[in-house]
């Protein structure tokens, strides 16, 4: 059977997952939630006009 543990210890994560994971979190995306705020905010001054 294969020991977890041990497997664990062996593991280093690659430099270029970490450089990649880095230039991912570092970005200002827009996530489906601004998409649904400016939805709302562009209906609420649609409605006033």
């Amino acid at each position: 059977m294969i020991n977890f543990e041990e497997e664990l210890k062996k593991f280093h994560p690659s430099l270029e997952i970490e450089d990649a994971a880095d230039a991912i979190y570092n970005q200002d995306l827009t996530d489906m939630a601004d998409v649904l705020v400016g939805m709302i905010k562009e209906a609420e001054a649609a409605k006033e006009e």
